[in-house]
């Protein structure tokens, strides 16, 4: 029986054609590298089951199981088929494998309309044998309230409803606006132009709030008032359009934050359509849930959309391990990607 060959910095350093000394302050998370290679790093030592003691430390606080605990299978509820929630179901996964655990995904048929038809649905998916149970955002509010009464441990990632008893995880987009603004003003900016929906959503709602609140600490009084903003859904395109083209065309904004992923290829556009130069005439800040492969300049809030799935991972083990703990609420709050599209300008 062969046995498995120790893994050291070194062998991660051979792995990556790096240095020890880098290997060591990437798992560290020191400063004095690119970020791309302490990713290049975090992922390898991963691949290859390196731990540092700290790591061991910090998951025996935690009191998370290790994997040499009963492995346990769990379930992903998820409602559409987005980028980011692929990027949630992969941070579950790879945290949940490193553990000795399993995750299955489940996607909700877009008809099921109603309670009646969800419980039969989940009784003939089998989801009351799994271990446990993540939710994930853009689930409907109807349709979340039922989930969380289900009786199973859960995780939710996405901001918790108020009053509810639930471990929750989730990347911080009040905190992420507030950046944003924080950028804008610095560079000289106080008319800025919010841009995305506000009603259908729990995390769209606080993300108006906090550019609300922002506004108000910036001392940018009477800024955020929906009625200056494009706030509309955009399921009807061509109406959107025309209502950002009007706003972009009247000279009154001199910066724009696209507040909804995928929002700020749509802002490009129109500026296009317009002849107004990013940042030239306009400078603009995107909320994507990663680097846009066609504007990778583009200045942004890092949104921390992987790791939110990797928490939620910890704190369901946690929770199942512990079932007596408070329950949590944890935000992610990444930093701010200076990027190539906000101008400073004389305010």
């Amino acid at each position: 029986m062969s046995i498995r060959k120790q893994v050291t910095l070194r062998t991660i350093a051979d792995e990556l054609g790096l240095t020890i000394h880098t290997v060591s302050k990437a798992l560290r998370g020191l400063p004095g590298m690119s970020e791309a290679t302490r990713k290049a790093v975090t992922d390898c030592a991963r691949e290859l089951g390196y731990r540092t003691k700290e790591q061991e430390a910090g998951i025996s606080a935690e009191r998370i199981p290790w994997s040499s605990a009963k492995p346990r299978r769990f379930a992903m509820l998820i409602v559409g088929d987005s980028d980011f929630h692929q990027m949630q179901l992969e941070g579950v996964r790879v945290r949940l494998n490193e553990l000795g655990h399993s995750l299955y995904p489940l996607l909700v048929p877009a008809e099921i309309s109603g309670e009646d038809e969800l419980r039969h649905w989940l009784d003939n998916n089998g989801l009351f044998f799994a271990d446990g149970l993540f939710l994930t955002a853009v689930i409907p509010e109807w349709m979340e309230s039922i989930l969380l009464e289900l009786p199973l441990p859960k995780v939710l990632i996405n901001y918790p409803p108020e009053v509810t008893a639930v471990d929750s995880v989730i990347w911080d987009v009040e905190f992420a606006i507030h950046q944003s603004m924080e950028e804008l003003y610095r560079a000289g900016h106080r008319d800025i132009l919010y841009i995305g929906e506000l009603g259908r959503l729990r995390g769209f709602r606080m993300r108006w709030s906090a550019f609300a609140a922002s506004a108000e600490r910036l001392g940018l009084h009477g800024l955020a008032n929906p009625a200056e903003h494009v706030t509309e859904s955009s399921s009807d395109r061509a109406a959107w359009m025309e209502r950002l083209t009007s706003k972009l065309s009247s000279g009154k904004y001199t910066a724009a934050i696209a507040a909804i992923p995928g929002i700020a290829e749509w802002v490009r556009v129109a500026a296009g359509f317009l002849k107004l130069s990013i940042p030239g005439d306009l400078s603009l800040v995107g909320m994507e849930n990663e680097a846009h492969p066609r504007y990778e300049a583009m200045s942004r809030p890092l949104l921390l959309v992987r790791e939110a799935g990797e928490r939620a991972a910890e704190l369901m083990l946690r929770r199942i391990a512990n079932p007596l703990l408070p329950y949590e609420q944890v935000r992610l709050r990444g930093t701010f990607y200076p990027g190539e599209t906000i101008i400073r300008i004389k305010p």
